[in-house]
This record gives structure tokens, sequence and C-alpha cells, in this order.
């Protein structure tokens, strides 16, 4: 049995792969999206990431979809306790933004989706400076006490507004951020490291890395003259075109042969072998693409084999 994660300060305990919920409603329908989530806890998982603004961009969509499906499969299976489900505020086209009224207003609508009582780990899904983070620590702390929320956690945003929000809680005693949802794989790095990964290591923070897969880059099924059939493949394949891309690409076939292993599956064990990373999100929509996602709970890289993957992102 895979051991689960302590989740920075909080007392969750997740898997060390999050399940991202952003395909259910989007490339994976119903049917399927429960046939993913009953296959990746039958491996042991417990961490499902999703935001109530998940598929909205879908012609036919407003939002929410993805926290209908999930809401729905946890009560076809009655497994609601042993589930993390995670959700976001800010994006979702009738709750916009990081106002204490809107951020009430949608942990409601939220809940309503996910057809709960609570929500295990509350993320502002993108920063909105204009608001005081006194403002937003203040309306999500309301939350946790009034026991809607149990955590809090926070995505898309800097070192100096995290530092600022969590100065605030300490120096009032309101709910403090326990997670930190950055933009972070073996091709995007500067997009965590420095400053913000510093900070969450001073504050005990986990990070919960989103595009943990570079939107399917790091599978390794985009190789020169290939081409995928995905929603996602342009933004993917934009990473064959640097040098970098192709070092990490050398270094990761390498590795994976060494062990036997899918190249997703040694990717995401660099990135949660990394400092303050506690459980990397990937999303599968079909069955067949999990076990390569799973296999992170299992694979352990050398020195050597972390450090080659270093080098070779840099």
């Amino acid at each position: 049995m895979t051991s689960l994660r302590k989740l920075g300060s909080s007392d969750l305990e997740v898997f060390p792969l999050a399940l991202g919920g952003n395909v259910f409603g989007w490339t994976a329908d119903e049917a399927t999206s429960f046939a993913v989530l009953d296959a990746y806890t039958a491996a042991g998982g417990n961490f499902v990431d999703t935001a109530d603004s998940y598929s909205a961009w879908i012609e036919g969509n407003k939002g929410g979809e993805s926290e209908t499906i999930i809401g729905k499969w946890v009560k076809a299976r009655g497994n609601r306790s042993d589930v993390v489900i995670a959700t976001k505020v800010s994006q979702h086209p009738e709750y916009q933004g990081l106002s204490a009224a809107n951020i009430k207003a949608a942990a409601d609508a939220s809940l309503r989706r996910l057809d709960t009582d609570y929500i295990d780990l509350y993320y502002t899904h993108f920063d909105k400076p204009e608001v005081p983070v006194e403002e937003i620590i203040g309306a999500l702390d309301e939350l946790v006490k009034a026991g809607k929320v149990r955590h809090i956690a926070a995505s898309n945003i800097s070192a100096e507004r995290l530092q600022a929000s969590l100065d605030f809680s300490d120096r009032e005693g309101l709910a403090r951020y326990v997670a930190l949802q950055p933009h972070y794989n073996l091709v995007s790095r500067d997009t965590y490291e420095g400053p913000l990964q510093d900070l969450a290591a001073r504050a005990g923070l986990a990070a919960v890395p989103y595009f943990a897969l570079a939107s399917g880059f790091l599978t390794g099924k985009y190789r020169p003259g290939t081409t995928v059939e995905s929603a996602r493949a342009q933004g993917a394949a934009k990473h064959l075109e640097s040098e970098r891309g192709q070092k990490v690409l050398t270094a990761l076939d390498e590795i994976a042969t060494a062990h036997e292993a899918p190249v997703a599956t040694v990717a995401l064990a660099w990135l949660a072998a990394q400092p303050t990373v506690t459980a990397p999100i990937a999303s599968a929509r079909t069955v067949d693409q999990l076990p390569a996602l799973l296999g992170v709970a299992e694979l352990r890289l050398t020195d050597t084999e972390l450090k080659q993957l270093t080098e070779a992102s840099a």
C-alpha cells in the first residue's frame, strides 16, 4: 500500500499523485470520468483536484461541469470521507474575482455542485492583487469557521502577496494557507523555483504543482515528425522546438529505459522529489492513461538520475 503524504501543516494525508479533474466534462464524459475515478481510488488514490470554472472554456458549458461529475461520483460510491477534494475560486464566469462576497457565494455554489457539506482544500485560483489580502483571508476564515472548508490554499500568486497573506493570518490568528499550487515541471522551472519555492519551504506549505506533465509533452508522446490528436497538442508541441525540451526528452528516455518505466512516470518522479512538493497533479482522460501516472507512487529515482534531469532541464 502506497504511503500517504501529509499536506503541509494540515491534518490531510494525500496520495502522492493528485488526479486532475480538468478533463471531466471536457475530454472525458461522465461515464469515462467515473471509470477514471474508480480506477484511481482502487489503486489507493484519494486526492482529486478541480475548480469551479472547469470547463467553462468549452462551447455549451457554463463552468462547474467537473465539480458536478465529481459530486455525482462521490454520491454514487458513498465514499466522501475517503476522498480529499480540492477546488478553487475566482474564475467561474458567474463568480469572478476574490471579493469576500464572491468567495462565499462561489463556495456555496461549489458545495451544491459537489453535493457535499464541506470542501477539503479551497484554493484561490488566480490571485487578484486589487483585492486586499485582509479581505480574502477574512472571507476564507469565515468559511473555515462555518465548517464549509477544512483548509485553504493559494494558486497563481506572487511571493510578495503570499507572504502578506501568511503574515496577516498569523497576526490575526485566522485560517492560514497550507498549500500552494504552482505551475511547475521539468520544462517550466522558473515558474516556481526561487522566491516562491523558498517561501513555501520556510512557511511549511505543501506544493501541489499543476501542468506537471507540460500539457502532455513530458509523457514522451510528442516527437519530431509526429502528430498527436489531443486538445492540448499545440501547447505541448512547442517544447519540441526548444533545446531544453530535446535535452529533457533524451534524459527521460534514458532513465525510463533503465527503470522499464513510462516516460511520464519518470517526469512525475523528478517533480515529486523536489523540495516542498507533496503531490503533482496530472489528469487522465481514459483509464489506459492512469498507470503511467500512478507509477509515481512507487518509482524512486537515484540521486544521479535526479541530477541528470535537473541538469538537462536547466
